[in-house]
């Protein structure tokens, strides 16, 4: 694939000044450099080939010999390795290593525009407090309502006494100097890397108190039981989360408070089951219902009852389905409910129905057909609803 233009790849026009071309690389490289994107392959590319640019244009005869030939003015096509961004002006081997060096030359010790603002210290960072999660049961019953549930939480608050500040008199933290990370710097044969780890000393925050809070040793929070209210809408299932934003964990020393996940947990009901947001139930109803045709009841979830038209010579198994009686949906609506018919058989019977039985029995009408695909067919049916 044919490079593009090194000005069209900083973004930047032919008649940018130094200190512009600068500006351009530097914006790019930091957006995509690799300890930003680990293992993002096309960030390492665009880091690469914007630094291969930058390399360019930053320097006068380079550029101008690029003004006036392109890329042939760099071996741009061509198949010589080892290009190094230090000298030369054969890119055709510029690799990763190339890139990172020349980054490092410019970008590798601090101050504006170094390592700080690429890996987001130099500013008071937010230490965010942790995120907590909670389980609720409910039924479905509750479901299908929605209802209203308390429950009670174990955690830490900003500290009432110092306002979740920490203490008083703030200083600098002495080991990181008030940036709340600490570097290592290492060298590999790629040339120097900064190892960033946030700071043991301050955990972080940059700063220390000589007066360090003594109701929360100086972490700004402290531990706390409350009970809290959770509005549960209807229609949630089993692994949904409700977030309370807030309720999680306090900051350190005045961070953002965390958030409550309230993960929805669905016990198991005695006579429906669920499918999204469709019921299943199975409907035991008397033989001569089955037979004859008829009406069965069944009590919905919220106490009332509806009524199941039954067809004559329905088989167990057949599906009937309730239109709008099943649960309601997030999204709007509601789902239906499914009554499997079961035909009831009795377990005891009494000597006048067993003479009845044994009379319909004698009946050709009652005779069942012969095993054969026309019997398999119709349970197949019976059981597709």
């Amino acid at each position: 694939m044919a490079k593009r233009d090194y000005y069209e790849v900083l973004g930047v026009p032919r008649t940018v000044t130094d200190d512009e071309i600068k500006k351009a690389y530097r914006k790019i490289a930091f957006e995509q450099h690799p300890d930003r994107n680990p293992g993002n392959k096309d960030a390492e590319a665009k880091f690469k080939e914007a630094t291969e640019a930058y390399e360019v244009l930053r320097d006068r005869e380079k550029r101008g010999r690029y003004d006036q030939f392109g890329h042939a003015a760099t071996g741009g096509g061509g198949g010589g390795g080892g290009g190094s961004y230090t000298g030369g002006t054969d890119f055709s081997g510029f690799d990763l290593g190339d890139a990172l060096r020349a980054f490092m030359r410019d970008f590798g010790q601090g101050g504006s525009g170094g390592f700080e603002d690429l890996f987001g210290g130099g500013r008071e960072p937010d230490h965010r407090g942790d995120d907590l999660r909670v389980r609720l049961a409910l039924t479905l019953e509750e479901i299908s309502t929605g209802v209203e549930k308390r429950v009670r939480i174990k955690h830490r608050k900003a500290c009432a006494t110092c306002s979740g500040k920490g203490g008083s008199g703030e200083t600098p933290c002495t080991q990181c100097q008030g940036r709340g990370q600490v570097r290592r710097v290492q060298q590999s044969i790629f040339g120097q890397f900064v190892n960033i780890a946030t700071c043991p000393k301050c955990e972080g925050a940059g700063r220390m108190f000589k007066e360090p809070c003594r109701t929360c040793e100086g972490t700004g929070r402290t531990p706390e039981t409350e009970t809290v209210t959770v509005q549960v809408p209807p229609g949630v299932a089993n692994g949904n989360f409700i977030p309370l934003r807030g309720m999680g964990d306090a900051g350190l020393r005045g961070g953002t408070s965390g958030d409550l996940l309230v993960l929805i947990e669905e016990k198991e009901h005695d006579v429906f089951e669920r499918d999204g947001d469709d019921l299943h139930v199975v409907l035991p109803v008397a033989f001569p219902t089955v037979a004859l045709g008829g009406k069965a009841e069944l009590i919905l979830l919220d106490g009332t009852k509806a009524i199941v038209t039954v067809q004559a010579g329905t088989p167990t198994g057949q599906m009937i389905r309730l239109k709008g009686k099943g649960l309601p949906s997030l999204r709007g609506g509601k789902g239906d409910l499914i009554a499997q018919i079961m035909v009831w058989v009795p377990e005891k019977l009494g000597s006048a129905e067993k003479k009845l039985l044994e009379e319909l029995g004698r009946s050709e009408a009652f005779k069942p057909p012969k095993p054969g695909r026309s019997v398999f067919e119709r349970v197949r049916n019976a059981f597709k609803g």
